[in-house]
């Protein structure tokens, strides 16, 4: 399977953060936002490693929705179809 290359930006300030991946590795991308979090060295704080995890995130869950509507014919039904039926 073809590594597919990703990236996450984050525009702060006059400042630009670029973190650069490869899918399947978004675990390492977690990793490198905790340290920059942690370096007192630059203006990226724990808000912005939030931000952008939670952008990764948002990622993931759409690639994993692709998937699915491509390996099956049932699509999901929207959210609230699914609410109302479930009360």
């Amino acid at each position: 399977m073809k590594k597919t290359k990703r990236q996450l930006v984050l525009n702060k300030g006059t400042e630009k953060f670029i973190f650069r991946y490869e899918s399947g590795q978004e675990d390492k991308l977690l990793d490198a936002l905790i340290d920059q979090a942690k370096d007192k060295r630059t203006d990226f704080d724990w808000f912005d490693a939030a931000v952008l995890s939670f952008k990764l995130a948002q990622s993931l869950i759409s690639q994993a929705d692709k998937l699915l509507r491509e390996n099956t014919d049932v699509q999901p039904l929207p959210a609230t179809s699914r609410d109302s039926k479930s009360q």
